[in-house]
């Protein structure tokens, strides 16, 4: 997954990484996007109310009576019931397919060529993985916005209908006919280069974390000498796996949460109100102070940690099941 066959196999000789990770090129694609489109689908309906709470938490007004998760919660709860949390949901589930199969692709190709572009300069293994790996994260988020900013877009608009003043719809179509009619095409990709840059850096931490991290921890957990790496149990890979993952959510939505609430409040406004990011920056901290802009850290916090964990665990496993038979 991470190097070349080549460099992998001599990795493996001092770091555990030979057991615990499997080539691109050792894959069954087919396999591979078929089975892993309904495991992440199956994810996404477990930890989409988080993604709820947080937009509606970062476009909350200081006249907004819900000011925490809890009576966000709450509140969708005695007007909606349980689908209150799943606004939006029909909207993002058609469109996180392709653009999954998109990340994904341009992840795993991008993190070979890049590991063998920086083997030259002959790094240690964590300072090595943290760049292969965040060269591929951001390359890879790059390609997949041009689907996934529509569909933000689109379901954002659905998560906060209705509340501080936002208008309501009657479905993702209603919204992508109004966004047209009002501002075009152009109207979809509203913020998009605030989510290239909330989206791509955030995904170049959380890989370059992901991948630094566990080799923090093998060698922390004595792995690392010249000796050959002893077999290591499932439940040992696992759990390293799940702590990177955490690592890596926790670092990027500390670091990327102001560039995110900045997003989601462009893109929820009515055509009617627009602003500039300069704009959105000044009402936040005039309202909340600098503090404003990490509005829904907790949510988006709990959000990228979770998500991360459980789409990495995921995705680990899935590349196991489908690795081809030598």
């Amino acid at each position: 997954m991470e190097a070349s066959t080549a460099t992998v196999t001599t990795s493996a000789r001092a770091q555990p990484f030979g057991q615990t990770e499997i080539n691109w090129d050792k894959l069954d694609k087919t396999k591979f996007y078929v089975v892993g489109a309904g495991i992440f689908t199956g994810i996404t309906v477990a930890l989409y109310p988080m993604s709820v709470i947080k937009t509606r938490l970062q476009v909350a007004t200081k006249d907004t009576v819900e000011k925490n998760a809890f009576s966000v919660i709450r509140g969708l709860l005695k007007s909606e019931g349980i689908p209150g949390l799943y606004r939006g949901f029909g909207t993002v589930i058609t469109g996180a397919i392709p653009a999954r199969i998109i990340f994904l692709t341009a992840l795993e190709t991008t993190k070979v060529a890049a590991f063998k572009m920086i083997e030259p300069f002959n790094l240690s293994e964590a300072p090595q993985a943290a760049v292969a790996n965040g060269i591929a994260g951001m390359t890879s988020s790059l390609f997949s916005q041009a689907v996934f900013v529509p569909i933000d877009v689109v379901s954002q608009k659905l998560m906060v209908q209705g509340y501080s003043g936002h208008e309501s719809y009657k479905g993702g179509i209603d919204v992508v006919r109004k966004i047209v009619r009002s501002d075009g095409i152009r109207g979809l990709y509203r913020g998009f280069g605030l989510s290239v840059m909330t989206y791509s850096p955030s995904s170049a931490v959380w890989w370059a974390s992901y991948g630094s991290s566990q080799r923090i921890i093998w060698r922390f957990l004595g792995y690392g000498t010249d000796a050959e790496p002893a077999a290591l149990s499932d439940t040992k890979i696992v759990a390293v796996q799940a702590s990177g993952g955490i690592i890596a959510g926790a670092t990027a939505s500390c670091i990327t949460t102001p560039l995110d609430t900045i997003k989601t409040r462009l893109q929820v406004m009515g055509h009617e109100r627009k602003s500039t990011a300069r704009q959105v920056v000044k009402t936040l901290v005039k309202d909340d102070g600098w503090t404003g802009l990490y509005k829904g850290l907790g949510p988006r916090f709990v959000s990228m940690s979770a998500w991360g964990t459980s789409m990495i665990l995921a995705y680990e496993y899935l590349k196991r099941l489908c690795a081809k038979d030598e």
